[in-house]
């Protein structure tokens, strides 16, 4: 049993399906790993998102 939380409202909780209709996922980040062949990718959309 995890703690879920919904992108949509915020709203945190133990069951998928949240009360505003959307769907909670796991908040918890992605494990880091030196070898992640996608993580160039990820840290220069975030360079040009913020």
């Amino acid at each position: 049993m995890h703690i879920l939380k919904c992108p949509r409202c915020g709203s945190y909780g133990i069951t998928e399906a949240c009360p505003c209709g959307g769907t909670r996922v796991s908040p918890k980040p992605p494990r880091y790993s030196p070898q992640d062949k996608y993580g160039t990718y990820r840290r220069s959309a975030k360079q040009t998102k913020n």
